[in-house]
């Protein structure tokens, strides 16, 4: 084989494995991203759909309905630093959601993801205001995996919160109509959650989805009254 041959066969496997030679810092940046792309799973962010704002009226009704979540946060209670905490991160949900659904192109899949983490935020600052007992190491450990697992860290922390709204209306009778009218929500905003996904091409789905959702944090605001 002359030295043609051998360039010409050097220049195909380097383009196979996406090396270029002529560059050390070429290689180390596809060494980084091999191996970042081997990271184990609890190290991804979530895999988010990104189905929904296919046209501009969809997009509007997607911000408009992500507006309660601000106007929730400015009339939560605030009567100690973790119910304070809880207002301003329901704030930040309605931003956060509102910035995800008015982009465009590549930011939009990161945006996506900030708006999960904010909903998780808001989850375990909710059960921080409803418990300040529990455990340092569950809210730490919370804390740590939101940018990684905010959907898990969310599951985790509305499942407490469940419990706790159910125990506290067993013996105030005040929260009863409030928790029946949570469940209510809680029921439609998780069928819409998930018909969202099932079917992409349904319009205004995830705006009714948001509306469900501002009524159950609605009723989870008389648990820190």
């Amino acid at each position: 084989m002359g030295d043609e041959d051998t360039s010409k066969a050097s220049r195909f496997i380097e383009g196979l494995c996406g090396i270029q030679a002529d560059s050390d810092g070429s290689i180390q940046r596809l060494q980084f991203g091999q191996l970042w792309q081997q990271r184990p799973s609890c190290f991804r962010p979530v895999h988010c759909s990104l189905n929904c704002d296919k046209h501009w009226g969809e997009t509007f009704a997607n911000v408009i309905t992500s507006l309660p979540f601000i106007v929730l946060g400015l009339q939560a209670p605030r009567k100690s630093w973790s119910s304070k905490l809880y207002a301003n991160s329901l704030i930040g949900v309605g931003i956060a959601s509102s910035l995800y659904h008015t982009s465009r192109g590549e930011v939009r899949k990161y945006l996506r993801w900030a708006d999960y983490t904010m909903i998780a935020t808001t989850t375990v600052c909710l059960s921080r205001a409803l418990r300040e007992e529990n455990p340092k190491f569950l809210m730490t450990a919370s804390t740590m995996l939101l940018p990684f697992q905010p959907m898990m860290v969310s599951a985790l922390h509305m499942g407490m919160m469940e419990v706790s709204f159910a125990k506290r209306a067993s013996v105030k009778p005040e929260l009863r109509m409030a928790h029946s009218l949570h469940t209510m929500s809680g029921l439609m905003g998780g069928a819409l959650f998930f018909a969202d996904d099932c079917f992409p091409e349904t319009p205004y789905l995830h705006a009714a989805w948001h509306l469900a959702a501002a009524l159950g944090v609605g009723t989870c605001n008389k648990l820190l009254e």
